[in-house]
């Protein structure tokens, strides 16, 4: 967990954060699908129910406390590969700028249990950030990378991501998707860089 201070929200501001996957419950449990489970517990624990939006994209808002910034939680219903219409259709119904969009996606560069934020740069071979560049025409929009770590020997990447995680990384799991959640949190009630300086820091 990560130490976290009391700072100012505006209520005006409404972040858009959106949990990356491929739709349908034979991918439910996938690598890939770590940031659709990140923002689906967010949805339980706001008791924000999800609706269909348009044919491709799956909404529900929420706040985070009484008063404090909104949240349009945002799960496409398009395969991995094709993230960028939903999220950005969403981005444009509500009006949300691009600084203000989170994507919650998998990550093969991060070892398992890790955590890092950024807003800009490359897509790193995820190919659902790399839609989401092009549909939004920008790469600055928030990035909550979760580490899922490489394959071991030589299991091929893309097998990998799309089987479900091991035993032992299921008995971490939901430590891992508390620490995204309250990534997002620090991000919407801090800002970005208070958020890198509290979850890059070294663990106790």
């Amino acid at each position: 967990m990560f130490r976290r201070d009391a700072a100012p929200s505006s209520s005006a501001d409404t972040w858009l954060v959106a949990g990356l996957g491929n739709p349908g419950p034979q991918y439910a449990g996938n690598r890939h699908n770590v940031g659709a489970m990140v923002v689906d517990l967010l949805a339980d624990r706001l008791a924000a129910r999800f609706s269909r939006h348009r044919s491709t994209t799956m909404l529900a808002e929420a706040r985070l406390r009484p008063g404090g910034p909104k949240l349009v939680l945002v799960r496409p219903l398009s395969y991995m590969n094709t993230s960028g219409g939903p999220v950005s259709s969403a981005a444009a119904y509500f009006g949300i700028p691009p600084e203000r969009v989170i994507v919650v996606h998998d990550d093969l560069d991060l070892p398992f249990e890790t955590i890092k934020l950024k807003a800009d740069g490359g897509h790193g071979g995820q190919n659902g950030v790399r839609d989401i560049i092009k549909a939004l025409d920008t790469p600055d929009f928030v990035r909550v990378r979760v580490g899922i770590g490489r394959p071991p020997g030589r299991q091929d990447a893309a097998d990998y991501v799309l089987r479900d995680f091991g035993s032992a990384e299921k008995t971490r799991l939901p430590f891992v998707l508390d620490d995204a959640i309250e990534a997002i949190e620090l991000i919407v009630e801090q800002g970005l860089l208070a958020a890198q300086q509290k979850v890059h820091a070294p663990r106790a």
